[in-house]
């Protein structure tokens, strides 16, 4: 029993005599010098708000495509005699330029017998009508003829006959200038599926071609974008009067830049992406609308878009650098304190951000990273010296 006793006692023992021990150091440990002095203010870059009037400028990105992209389709059946060495894939083609010549000596054929006709139809009109004079004079004393004895429904068919053969003649005629295969307009050639001997059947595909003689950028804007555009849903500029479009694109290992118009918005949004396009074109791409180093703009190239839009009459502007995410802005007050606004954003680009409303001209405002930002907290700027 008195082992027992022991042994419940003696750790309770050692636990009170290590509580005192604790007791007494702490109270014999000096107390921390207290720090008065207030938190170190944070270091910053700053850069003053400007007042700004100049032009909006709205940066996107597209892919250049022909506004005239067709299918070369053969219109009448035959073989297949020669083609034009343009005809190859990047082929230059010239308006009324032949590129391919089907066989013509059956449409040739058909024309001359096409003639033989009408001449055939025009001797039975003439016929029908001297029929016709005759029977009158024969008629004349006979009170009230019939037209089938007057010879008017014989006169009436022969006319018909001869308005068919003039028809006739007229589709032979377009069929023969059809196995000249041109095309109405300068271009260039995408692709090709004939060759010389083939023998080919109306409505086959022969080869891609497009136009060059303007190409079009279909360009995304966001709402901001359309926004800073100053243009509705739906517009169409004026003969010669398009917002103008500098092009850019890095080919060849140069900076290539083309210049163009804005033509046309869509008029509606595209359900898919929740974006309004913009159509810009470029004239004569490959020729006087080539680039400054005389690179053309190509079919298919992807190319960045700077749409010179509305005038900003009323607004300030602050580095980008200083434009944190949510529209926030920090701010240093007069007594170099941190003030965090919400602003109102016009516009912002890679430079610059336009600000129409949070801001007032000559505040100074946060262009460098600063770590937990808390409203009012003290800050010191830095000049470029120091940094």
């Amino acid at each position: 029993m008195a082992n027992r006793l022991v042994k419940i006692v003696a750790p309770l023992a050692v636990i009170a005599v290590s509580a005192g021990i604790y007791a007494l150091l702490q109270a014999s440990r000096p107390e921390p010098e207290k720090n008065d002095e207030p938190p170190r203010a944070a270091a910053v870059y700053t850069a003053p708000v400007t007042r700004e009037q100049g032009t909006l400028e709205v940066v996107t990105q597209g892919e250049v495509r022909s506004r005239t992209a067709i299918d070369l389709v053969s219109q009448v059946g035959g073989r297949v005699i020669s083609v034009s060495p343009e005809f190859v894939e990047g082929g230059v083609i010239e308006p009324g330029v032949p590129l391919l010549q089907i066989d013509d000596t059956d449409y040739r054929l058909a024309l001359s017998e096409a003639r033989a006709r009408l001449a055939d139809a025009e001797l039975a009109v003439q016929q029908a009508l001297a029929d016709q004079d005759v029977a009158r004079k024969q008629l004349r004393n006979t009170r009230d003829p019939s037209d089938l004895a007057l010879k008017k429904p014989q006169v009436q068919q022969a006319i018909a006959m001869r308005e068919a053969a003039e028809a006739a003649l007229e589709r032979a005629g377009l069929d023969l200038e059809r196995t000249r295969v041109t095309l109405p307009f300068a271009g260039r050639v995408a692709g090709t599926r004939v060759n010389v001997g083939q023998f080919i059947a109306p409505g086959t595909v022969m080869g891609q071609v497009f136009g060059t003689e303007v190409v079009e950028i279909r360009l995304p804007l966001n709402n901001q974008q359309l926004a800073s555009l100053g243009l509705p849903i739906g517009y169409t500029a004026p003969p010669g009067g398009g917002l103008p479009v500098r092009f850019s694109a890095d080919v060849a290992g140069k900076q290539q830049v083309w210049e163009g118009t804005l033509e046309r918005l869509d008029a509606s949004v595209d359900r898919d992406t929740r974006m309004l396009y913009a159509i810009a074109e470029v004239v004569d791409p490959y020729n006087s609308g080539a680039s400054q180093h005389g690179m053309p703009m190509a079919v298919g190239l992807f190319v960045e878009a700077h749409i010179s839009g509305r005038q900003l009459l009323e607004g300030m502007s602050i580095p980008a650098s200083a434009l944190r995410a949510g529209d926030l802005v920090y701010v240093i007050s007069d007594e170099s304190l941190l003030e965090i606004r919400n602003v109102s954003v016009v516009q912002s680009n890679a430079d610059k951000a336009y600000i129409s409303d949070g801001l007032s001209p000559g505040e100074q405002v946060v262009i460098s990273a600063i770590r937990n930002p808390i409203q009012g907290m003290a800050v010191r700027n830095l000049t470029l010296e120091e940094g």
